[in-house]
């Protein structure tokens, strides 16, 4: 038996040597991945053939064959006039911006909007579904900018909320020509926020000294350790006012048919309220609008795609699981509402 202890304790060695050389490999490729700047890749789908492939497998189901042979007949006719029409019709182009607090989004929208730019003319639309309950002052303020390039390219800019587009959110959809909310979204909440505990308390009841060093009077206002001062937490609130000047200010230059003094109180409003308002233009979902569109234009769902490193599908879904599981755990043991 002395072979078999020899020979396992060789397939030990090999595997070994192969795991080791599987991380060097694995090693070297990260090291390249991250030098090398990653590019997406733009999917356009055109939502009118989308469409047809469904309503054609329901015909199927439901209608009789004389009935289908005279509509695919009609149906072909005008295809045909179509393609050997030179004319060209209006064109939508649909993007989606499904913002998080950091607006992480804005990375497939400057490039949508950017490919997007290149073809579309004022005789086309672009419509973006949007949805976001706001983030940081700074992402969304650029992801703003985004849809001011398109107003500026004088292109007809739609935008239509669904669900909510409140704080953040609603700076950019203020920025659409035309604002469509479906009757329960949420719109509005154009006012600033900011929180944050301080420990320093805490750590002069456990004798722990905590130094901060600064140069320029207001580098530092509030802090999470030191002893905060009501010079500091005047300069603090200082600037979110001014930080909030700045929104009514925006909000009033692309909607000035808005009341900007009226609705600019932090406050909410659902989708026929917001109408009453002003924050919003008609009443209507996404996919009406949509539909609608397809049979007036051609309408193009524009994606950019950026592949995902493991390490960063990992950390995902890492983020995600633990997003549930705490509100999972707050709606169960406290009775709150979420926006």
């Amino acid at each position: 038996m002395e072979w078999v202890a020899e020979y396992t304790m060789f397939l030990a060695k090999a595997f070994t040597f192969v795991v080791v050389v599987f991380l060097i490999v694995a090693l070297v490729a990260s090291i390249k991945a991250r030098n090398k700047r990653e590019e997406g890749t733009l999917t356009v789908v055109r939502l009118n053939d989308q469409l047809l492939r469904m309503t054609e497998k329901l015909e199927h189901s439901v209608l009789s064959k004389p009935v289908l042979k005279s509509l695919i007949k009609s149906r072909k006719a005008k295809a045909k006039a179509r393609e050997k029409s030179t004319e060209t019709g209006k064109r939508v182009f649909v993007l989606n911006f499904d913002g998080d607090i950091k607006a992480s989004a804005l990375d497939h929208l400057r490039h949508e909007v950017t490919a997007v730019l290149e073809l579309a003319t004022d005789k086309d639309e672009i419509v973006v579904k949007l949805e976001s309950g706001g983030g940081m002052v700074h992402a969304y303020g650029l992801a703003a900018s985004q849809l001011v390039r398109i107003r500026e390219a004088g292109v007809p800019l739609t935008v239509c909320i669904d669900k909510v587009a409140a704080s953040g959110g609603y700076m950019m959809a203020c920025i659409g020509t035309r604002i469509l909310a479906a009757p329960f979204a949420i719109l509005g909440s154009i006012g600033v926020v900011a929180q944050m505990p301080n420990f320093n308390r805490l750590l002069k009841k456990h004798d722990v000294d905590y130094e901060m060093l600064t140069a320029g009077e207001y580098k530092r206002t509030l802090t999470l350790f030191g002893e905060n001062t009501e010079k500091g937490r005047e300069k603090f609130q200082e600037d979110l006012e001014n930080i909030h000047r700045l929104f009514k200010s925006f909000v009033g230059q692309y909607r000035p048919q808005l009341d900007v003094a009226a609705v600019a109180t932090g406050e909410i409003w659902f989708g026929n309220e917001a109408v009453e308002m002003a924050l919003a233009d008609e009443i209507t979902t996404s996919d009406q609008y949509i539909s609608r569109m397809v049979h007036e234009a051609d309408v193009f769902e524009v994606h950019y795609v950026l592949r995902k490193r493991l390490q960063d599908k990992l950390s995902a879904g890492v983020s995600v699981t633990i997003d549930r599981l705490l509100l999972t755990w707050i709606s169960r043991f406290h009775n709150q509402r979420f926006w």
